[in-house]
């Protein structure tokens, strides 16, 4: 039987595979890319992966990421395939994911969203922010919202914010507004009220964010490009331009390492490996 442990190394090392793979595929394509968020902190504190993270984030410009979508839609080597909001019908991420095909990684909201999903890396776009602040705020909020919605279109059960009491609460309210949004809105007016966020009058500012986590902090777009390269298990790979400021600006004291109780990762209901061995939550695993 397959433990916890045992399967997150597993799980671990079919993102690896993965990510190596769109490191080729982007060299090839000249495109920019770069470890975001927890795979950024994982490459420089830890060397490779946060021992308790189960997820890869990288990040992209959005000339970048449109082009990255539209070459790899069909040119990705066999075995992986893109999926975007545009191309699948119960993908509720307004970003991208490169799946491992043949492999599942089922949560709650993907199993209630019916959304085949396979272990994948997750590719967020960083779009620019307007300088002037009421233009800025009108992005974060418009984006924000549009989301959430999204999110909430898709599945009824999703990842809150708190726990105890007050995250479930939240959970019954987004079990409510599930059935609010299904009634009054589509996928087409999700996306194109998400889409207005990325437009505004007047200049830009030298900051940038990916809009689909609009909660997190604006980057300057100094520190992200042109990238540099850390080890990452063993392999050199892209970071953000200045990481030390990149990681300060997105975690204040980023070398201190969180007490257990507050190490969150976000195992799954179901993993299959496209090997033959399987985890779940249950216990159920070979």
């Amino acid at each position: 039987m397959m433990n916890d442990a045992e399967a997150l190394k597993k799980l671990q090392g079919v993102e690896l595979e993965i990510l190596l793979m769109i490191d080729s595929f982007c060299k090839e394509h000249r495109i920019v890319w770069f470890m975001d968020s927890g795979t950024a902190l994982g490459a420089i504190r830890h060397g490779g992966f946060i021992p308790w993270d189960d997820d890869i984030d990288i990040g992209m410009m959005r000339d970048d990421f449109d082009r990255f979508v539209k070459v790899a839609q069909d040119d990705l080597p066999k075995g992986y395939s893109l999926q975007t909001f545009e191309n699948n019908e119960a993908f509720a991420g307004l970003f991208a994911k490169v799946y491992k095909d043949g492999t599942a990684f089922y949560t709650k909201e993907t199993i209630e969203a019916g959304c085949d999903q396979g272990i994948f890396v997750d590719i967020f776009p960083y779009d620019a922010l307007a300088r002037d602040p009421e233009e800025r705020s009108r992005q974060l909020k418009t984006a924000r919202i549009w989301q959430s919605v999204s999110y909430l279109y898709h599945a009824k059960s999703i990842t809150v914010p708190h726990r105890g009491f007050m995250g479930a609460m939240e959970s019954f309210a987004c079990r409510i507004a599930h059935y609010f949004v299904r009634t009054f809105s589509n996928r087409a007016n999700i996306e194109c009220r998400f889409n207005a966020a990325r437009s505004f009058a007047g200049p830009a500012s030298d900051e940038c964010i990916i809009l689909s986590w609009s909660s997190m902090k604006p980057c300057r777009k100094c520190d992200l490009l042109p990238v540099s390269t850390a080890s990452f298990c063993g392999c050199e790979l892209p970071v953000p331009g200045n990481p030390e400021q990149y990681l300060e600006n997105m975690y204040g004291d980023w070398l201190a390492i969180p007490d257990p109780e507050d190490r969150r990762a976000h195992f799954p209901e179901f993993i299959d490996f496209g090997d033959g061995s399987t985890w779940s939550a249950g216990g159920a695993s070979r």
